[in-house]
C-alpha cells in the first residue's frame, strides 16, 4: 500500500519537480498543509496537500480559482493536479501577506485596504458561479456554534434553551437578508489570506488565498470579514472609510447596507467564537483562544447597532465574555 509520503513524492515527480527543495510554508485550521518547492534555478511553486481521506477536497479550490482568474483577479494559477489524492501544484504568490506588509510599512495600510474594496467591486459586478448559498438557515446554524462549543466549554451543557431561543431570534433577524442580491463571498477574506503584489496592476495587486469555501451571500459579508479581522486590529477610521468607499463604488441604500454589515458581523464573529473553541477542544489548538477578546469586541460593536435590538440582550445575557479566567478554563480542556 502506498503511503501518503510516497504518494506526495510521486505527484511531485510526475509534475517535474522531483529535484526541488521542499520547505513547509504553513498549515491552517483544516487538514491542509502547504510546501514551497524551489528548483535549482530559483523558480518556485506551492504544493497544496489536502488529504481526501481526512475530508478535504481540492475541487472547490480549482473551480473558484479559475473563476477569479477569469475576472482578472490574482488567484494562484494551477499547474498540476491530482484531485483524487488531494494534491495541487499552484502558483507561488510570495510571502507578502497583508499582515506582514502592514507591520513592515504601516503607512501603506490604507492603500492595501482600498485595494481589497476594489477587488470586491470587481467580484460583485460579475455573475456568480453555481455554488451553495449562505442563507439564513445555514448562517444561524454556524452562529450557534458559539453556544455548541464556546458555551459548552464553559458550562459543560449543550442543546440548551438559551441556544434554542438564540436560533429562533437570529433566524428571524437574518431571514430578510435572503432576499438581497447574491454575490460570490470568499468567507475568509482577511489579512492573512491576502498577499500584496505591487508589481501587478489595479485589482491584480491583491493575491487571493483560501477561498475554497466560497458561497453565494450578501455583498456586505466579505467587506465586513476583511475589516473586522480576528487576527489583527484594523483602525476604526479605516473601517469607516472603506465602507464609504465600497458604497461610493457600488451604490446601495446606505442605511440598509450598514444594518446588514452589523448583522453579518454578529453572525460571523459568533461563528468564529465557536470555531476557535472547537479548534481548542476537538483539535488540540489552544492558541486560537488567544484571539477571542478581539472577536468578542466585534460582537459587542455590532450588537450596538439598532438592527440587532431583537437579539442583543439575549446574546449579552447568555454568552459570557471571554475573560482571562474563562479563556484559561477553555485552554485547559484542549483536545478533550
Amino acid at each position: 500500500m502506498t503511503t501518503h509520503t510516497e504518494a506526495t513524492a510521486l505527484f511531485i515527480r510526475n509534475a517535474g519537480w522531483q529535484d526541488a527543495h521542499r520547505t513547509l510554508v504553513a498549515g491552517d485550521a483544516s487538514n491542509r498543509r502547504y510546501e514551497r518547492l524551489t528548483a535549482a534555478n530559483g523558480d518556485t511553486v506551492i504544493l497544496m496537500d489536502a488529504p481526501a481521506d481526512k475530508g478535504e477536497d481540492v475541487r472547490p479550490f480549482i473551480r473558484i480559482a479559475e473563476f477569479l482568474l477569469s475576472l482578472g483577479l490574482s488567484a494562484p494559477r494551477i499547474y498540476a493536479r491530482d484531485t483524487g489524492a488531494g494534491f495541487l501544484l499552484i502558483e507561488d504568490l510570495g510571502d507578502d501577506l497583508f499582515k506582514t506588509v502592514i507591520a513592515r510599512t504601516p503607512e501603506i495600510e490604507p492603500t492595501l485596504y482600498a485595494a481589497t474594496v476594489d477587488v470586491l467591486g470587481v467580484l460583485h459586478a460579475a455573475p456568480a458561479p453555481p455554488v451553495k448559498t449562505y442563507d439564513s438557515v445555514l448562517m444561524t446554524e454556524y452562529a450557534a456554534l458559539s453556544y455548541h462549543w464556546y458555551l459548552y466549554a464553559l458550562t459543560g451543557e449543550r442543546e440548551t434553551k438559551a441556544q434554542s431561543t438564540f436560533e429562533d431570534l437570529f433566524a428571524d433577524l437574518l431571514r430578510p437578508l435572503d432576499a438581497a442580491p447574491r454575490v460570490l463571498i470568499q468567507r475568509d477574506y482577511h489579512a492573512e489570506n491576502l498577499l500584496w503584489l505591487p508589481d501587478r496592476d489595479g485589482v491584480a495587486r491583491v493575491g487571493l488565498l483560501d477561498f475554497q469555501d466560497a458561497m453565494l451571500g450578501h455583498r456586505a459579508y466579505d467587506l465586513m470579514s476583511v475589516l473586522q479581522d480576528a487576527r489583527r486590529d484594523v483602525p476604526r477610521e479605516i473601517e469607516a472609510a472603506m465602507i464609504d468607499r465600497y458604497l461610493a463604488q457600488n451604490p446601495s441604500a446606505a442605511e440598509g447596507f450598514r444594518a446588514a454589515y452589523a448583522i453579518l458581523g454578529v453572525q460571523r464573529n459568533l461563528r468564529i467564537v465557536g470555531a476557535f473553541a472547537r479548534l481548542c477542544l476537538a483539535m488540540g489548538k489552544p492558541r486560537y483562544i488567544d484571539l477571542l477578546p478581539r472577536v468578542w469586541e466585534f460582537v459587542e460593536r455590532n450588537l450596538a447597532h439598532p438592527a440587532l435590538a431583537p437579539v442583543a440582550d439575549h446574546i449579552r445575557t447568555t454568552l459570557p465574555a471571554p475573560t482571562p479566567e474563562r479563556m484559561d478554563h477553555i485552554r485547559a480542556q484542549a483536545r478533550t
